[in-house]
């Protein structure tokens, strides 16, 4: 993102970096939960992820990248040499070809480094700007802007730190908001919180302190609690008057 970022109000700002902290305090071990060892075993796994769970990434990626332990091995194989590993994701068939296609970009015009600029990172295929920050994030440390996965994007409106659902209006937002050495590990609490309490469903957010004070489905439930429960009177029979029914 070229454009100048604005300046939020001191109290918005100063009320995100509370939950900030918070969340800091609460999850001090947050880290991408993709296994990788190697930047392009991470690039890999995040163009996995797509529409797929780390989960479900995370079991297919052991047996993929012992076969393929390198960005040359990838380049020198077939897609449908590597659609037997990924088979179990989600639209596999195109995975394995992006996969072999940004390997080979990497081998032909980066040296099998995988590339450290968002601009770069943008030409290999199956890379947008969300696998880009994942992987400029944490694989080299650079914080060029901030992951909005599903749980990032269900987190940031519930916490009021933007009332957007674009991913691209709701980065822009948190990168207001957070300061920039923050962008890569915000994205990682969020995604922590999101998927041990702020659930898209059966969340705990009633009994958790964090929610209770930011997020607005705590508040629902709080209210919905609090809220007594009134009789429906609509199908209540009402006293017939006296003398009905007798006979003149």
């Amino acid at each position: 993102m070229t454009q100048r970022l604005p300046r939020p109000g001191p109290a918005k700002r100063a009320r995100a970096l509370e939950l900030l902290a918070a969340l800091k305090e609460r999850y001090p071990d947050a880290v991408c939960e993709l296994t990788w060892t190697k930047p392009h075993e991470l690039l890999v796994a995040t163009i996995l992820s797509a529409q797929s769970t780390d989960v479900g990434v995370n079991k297919a990626t052991p047996a993929l990248f012992k076969r393929f332990p390198m960005p040359s091995n990838y380049a020198r194989a077939t897609p449908s040499e590597i659609e037997p590993f990924v088979k179990s994701l989600n639209f596999w068939r195109n995975k394995a070809r992006a996969v072999h296609e940004s390997m080979t970009t990497v081998c032909e015009r980066f040296g099998g480094e995988v590339p450290r600029t968002m601009e770069e990172l943008l030409t290999l295929r199956g890379v947008a700007r969300k696998t880009a920050n994942v992987v400029l994030g944490n694989c080299f440390a650079i914080n060029e802007g901030v992951v909005v996965d599903t749980h990032v994007g269900r987190l940031a409106k519930r916490f009021g730190l933007t009332r957007h659902d674009d991913p691209v209006k709701v980065e822009r937002d948190l990168m207001v908001l957070i300061p920039q050495e923050d962008w890569c590990l915000v994205s990682h609490l969020l995604i922590f919180h999101g998927r041990r309490v702020c659930k898209a469903r059966g969340g705990l957010c009633a009994d958790d302190a964090i929610c209770q004070r930011w997020c607005s489905q705590a508040r629902q439930s709080a209210s919905t609690r609090s809220s007594p429960s009134r009789p429906d009177r609509s199908r209540t029979k009402r006293p017939a008057p006296r003398g009905a029914g007798k006979r003149a």
